[in-house]
């Protein structure tokens, strides 16, 4: 075969994989409930390097600073809806995760939110949207914000929110739920269980009901402020010290990416397409970069080619 029509066929041979998607993608879904407010959102909202409330810097000292700044990241990679499985009583709060030990501190002064008995709406921060179900639970009458937070201690039969598949607008899914008649100072407990894939995310909110002081009056505890959600400024200021931003979730966890699903969404206020699993605009800038790599590499070899032929023509012609 002519060198010409080899490097042809080199170069056709390459270009349907020159327009395949990289597989490799690795998934990188992440939230936490913004409101209520979840711990871990409160404390970062508050300053991972100095937090106002007591509780806040307890977390700190027992977790340290990273756990705020990767305030989007407390999830199970192959969660699969085992939840009450693979996180014992006592974790909840961390998903049984070390680095968010801080968490599950039992404490009645952690930041809350008031809130009341009825209609709720609630937003979950979310900085990659993904297919899914939210199931949110409260905590039942007499619960002791003092005592390690269990499973017995979560109404599990009849959870305040189910959401399967919100559309994310603005950074949030949003979605109502019912909450029941409380008193005091109580929890939520979000599950959002990815659909496209085992992953799942949790986060606890403090609340109370009835108003009073939401930051907890416990014998000897010192009142915290209410609680506030993290700035959009505040998020993109820590970005840089996120390590659930820079990796993601899927590079040392392959139970957390999923086959793409056909189709794509566009997150609601953003011209950013975004795969239905999670992968974002990044999967088509990979592929038209290694696109261009082939591209470059087969001239490259093209060019090879054709100054062999020359070099072996003018031998030949020696």
């Amino acid at each position: 075969m002519p060198a010409r029509r080899k490097a042809a066929a080199v170069v056709a041979g390459l270009a349907p994989f020159a327009l395949t998607p990289l597989a490799a993608v690795p998934a990188s879904a992440h939230g936490s409930m913004g409101d209520p407010v979840s711990r871990v959102a409160q404390c970062y909202a508050e300053g991972p390097e100095s937090p106002r409330s007591e509780a806040c810097r307890a977390a700190v000292a027992a977790g340290g600073t990273q756990a705020l700044y990767d305030w989007n990241g407390i999830r199970i990679g192959d969660a699969n809806g085992r939840h009450q499985e693979l996180i014992p009583d006592g974790r909840l709060c961390s998903a049984n995760n070390d680095e968010f030990k801080g968490l599950d501190l039992a404490r009645a002064d952690w930041p809350a939110t008031s809130v009341s008995s009825g209609s709720y709406t609630f937003r979950y921060r979310v900085t990659a949207p993904h297919k899914g179900t939210f199931k949110v639970y409260l905590t039942k009458p007499g619960y002791d914000p003092a005592q390690p937070l269990g499973w017995g201690d979560l109404d599990l039969a009849n959870p305040v929110a189910t959401a399967t598949d919100p559309v994310a607008s603005g950074g949030f899914y949003t979605f109502s739920g019912t909450l029941p008649e409380r008193t005091g100072r109580q929890l939520l407990y979000a599950v959002w269980q990815r659909s496209d894939s085992p992953e799942a995310f949790y986060s606890c909110s403090d609340v109370t009901f009835g108003g009073g002081d939401p930051g907890g009056s416990a014998a000897g505890a010192t009142p915290a402020p209410s609680a506030s959600a993290p700035s959009e400024e505040q998020i993109e200021e820590g970005t840089d010290r996120s390590t659930v931003e820079h990796h993601g979730h899927g590079d040392d966890d392959a139970g957390t990416s999923a086959e793409p699903v056909a189709g794509e969404v566009r997150a609601a206020g953003s011209s950013q397409h975004l795969a239905e699993t999670g992968t974002d605009g990044s999967t088509s800038y990979l592929a038209m970069g290694g696109a261009a790599t082939l591209a470059v590499g087969a001239a490259v070899l093209f060019g090879s080619v054709r100054r062999r032929a020359a070099n072996g023509g003018s031998r030949n012609g020696r």
